[in-house]
């Protein structure tokens, strides 16, 4: 059975480590926003795919879910205290991928090639897919009237302006990374992962051979939002300042058309009804990645009831 994950964030993360361990991993083809990448200190800096890629490989905090485990901050320390840019986290270790990544994308790789070479080096047999080769860069518009780069936003503002709603610049000319549309035709289904709706599913889907590929499948999305929030995130905050209010049904609006089943968490259970009155399959469990055995059961779950979808 081959499956492919559409990802972003830390729960993306999360959920993709989970898969990974209930099928062969050469089975999992992961999708991975690219909307988030930016540059600092004249760096190409890939915060999604880098989380994605840490934690298959083991390497990831686990305080944070983001970065390297067993990190030092040196060179951060000192760049700052000559007066550079603090705001963003760079680790030491950290830093190393981004010179490699800038260093290959500088001498003509393509940041597909680029992600394959650091997933052979860090022992990742997933096939893991930036969304696209082309730049894709998501703003976030705010009720002031400008827009700022997402991680301006999420990071250096942290989440404090009030959205309203987000471009993403270059997504006419974006086509999907090589494998992506060879991997989703050979697919038994596709899986949105917990991640940001807006800002770490949105972009990817705004790619228009990606979404016409996933047309063709059985699709199923599992809610970031519980209970009404976010389990880590602005998503939630971002429906409310949208007018919609943050729960798991907006989630199944949000992608109605695009899936077959939506998996929610059994403190919304009582909105499996009107789920299903959007022509979406609700299946109700314990969606909490708390642990890896948790990560694995939910993944085993969401499988078993994706394969099931009409």
């Amino acid at each position: 059975m081959k499956i492919v994950i559409l990802a972003g964030g830390v729960g993306g993360a999360k959920f993709v480590d989970g898969a990974v361990r209930v099928l062969p991993a050469e089975d999992v083809t992961i999708i991975v926003n690219t909307g988030d990448d930016f540059e600092l200190f004249g760096l190409y800096i890939a915060p999604d795919l880098d989380t994605v890629c840490y934690t298959l490989a083991g390497i990831a905090s686990a305080e944070t879910g983001w970065g390297r485990k067993d990190e030092s901050w040196n060179a951060l320390k000192n760049a700052t205290a000559l007066g550079g840019p603090g705001w963003f986290n760079v680790g030491d270790k950290d830093l190393g991928t981004h010179l490699e990544r800038t260093r290959r994308l500088q001498q003509g790789d393509t940041l597909t090639a680029v992600t394959q070479a650091f997933c052979k080096a860090w022992g990742i047999k997933s096939h893991v897919f930036p969304m696209s080769d082309t730049r894709v860069s998501t703003f976030v518009k705010v009720k002031d009237g400008s827009s700022l780069p997402f991680q301006s936003y999420f990071v250096e503002q942290q989440c404090r302006p009030v959205v309203s709603g987000f471009e993403f610049h270059g997504i006419e000319q974006a086509k999907s990374a090589p494998g992506i549309l060879d991997a989703i035709e050979r697919c038994d289904y596709v899986i949105f992962a917990p991640s940001n709706p807006w800002v770490s599913i949105g972009p990817i889907l705004a790619i228009k051979d990606i979404a016409n590929a996933i047309t063709k499948k059985k699709v199923a999305a599992i809610s970031p939002i519980v209970g009404g929030k976010a389990i880590k995130g602005p998503a939630a905050k971002m429906y409310q300042e949208l007018g919609i209010e943050p729960s798991a049904y907006s989630i199944a609006r949000h992608y109605q058309g695009m899936i077959q089943g939506l998996v929610i968490d059994q403190i919304d259970t009582t909105l499996a009804e009107k789920i299903e009155a959007c022509g979406i399959i609700p299946y109700v469990t314990d969606t909490i990645m708390s642990d890896i055995n948790a990560r694995q059961r939910l993944a085993d779950e969401v499988m078993k009831f994706s394969l099931k979808l009409p």
